[in-house]
């Protein structure tokens, strides 16, 4: 078992490991965009990391405590979306003994999840004040909730790449983020650029659906199909560090249109958090 401290500093890692990698769109360590800076996130992450491991809290609680936590430091949305990926891994982690069982212990608690779990976490974006939700006539977020909040995630599935981990039991993050990351980490990248591959390959098979909310899903495809183009070019040099001048112009235009892609972030910190665990259980330490 990964001790509360350990889970804690995975936590912490795998969120300023996001944030510092130069993801095109996001705030990053070379810009900052979306009226937020680098030291919104890093708050967020050491807010959050207590907040998520309060022993025997439930997948709601944690969520909302965290939210709350991130509310205490910061101003701003940093983390919504992360925190909502980390709540059901943070307690499935803690039943685990190794890593390979983290992906059955993550399907138990998501089926476990209830009618509390999503009037916590309807609760926790209210209060995170989310952009680009929009307004449904079903379970809507400004509505109580009659449905668990798997049921609920079920609802917004195909609106929402966040909800759609909740029923493919994350398999996105752990067969596509993960292979990739480590993938890019073997080839000798360092872990910035090896999450921004990660990053780049998330976005080039799914269509961000915070773009896709915002500014419609022909704007998501569009990103997506930058995103394919540069993964192109990385498999006939081996090295994104060579792009890194058409990254930082994509990342100016995407901050100029106000085009975020939110979701893939949060999926990026989640493949960080994936590897953090992985690593603190062959070595009792967080290693790149």
């Amino acid at each position: 078992m990964l001790s509360t401290k350990l889970i804690q500093d995975c936590i912490i890692w795998a969120c300023e490991q996001e944030v510092s990698a130069p993801k095109p769109g996001n705030v990053n360590r070379i810009r900052g965009g979306h009226n937020m800076q680098v030291d919104d996130f890093i708050k967020s992450a050491h807010a959050i990391a207590p907040a998520l491991t309060v022993e025997n809290s439930s997948v709601g609680q944690r969520i909302l405590n965290a939210i709350q936590a991130t509310q205490a430091v910061v101003d701003c949305n940093t983390n919504l979306g992360i925190v909502l990926l980390f709540a059901p891994l943070c307690l499935a982690i803690e039943r685990c003994s190794h890593f390979d069982q983290l992906q059955n212990e993550l399907g138990l608690v998501l089926k476990e999840l209830s009618i509390q779990d999503a009037e916590d976490c309807y609760q926790a974006i209210r209060l995170a004040h989310a952009g680009g939700l929009g307004k449904v006539d079903n379970q809507d977020i400004n509505d109580t909730p009659t449905i668990t909040l798997l049921q609920a995630m079920n609802e917004a599935k195909n609106r929402d790449s966040i909800a759609a981990q909740f029923l493919n039991n994350y398999n996105d993050i752990f067969q596509l983020g993960l292979p990739k990351l480590t993938d890019a980490i073997i080839c000798g990248e360092t872990v910035e650029w090896a999450t921004t591959f990660a990053y780049l390959c998330l976005l080039s098979n799914i269509p961000d659906t915070l773009i896709g909310r915002k500014q419609g899903k022909e704007t998501a495809q569009i990103v997506s199909n930058k995103s394919l183009s540069f993964i192109n070019k990385i498999s006939k040099s081996n090295e994104l560090k060579y792009y890194s001048a058409e990254l930082n112009l994509w990342d100016k235009e995407l901050k100029r249109d106000a085009i975020n892609p939110g979701t893939t972030a949060d999926l990026t910190a989640t493949t960080l958090l994936l590897r953090a665990f992985q690593q603190a259980f062959s070595s009792n330490r967080i290693l790149i």
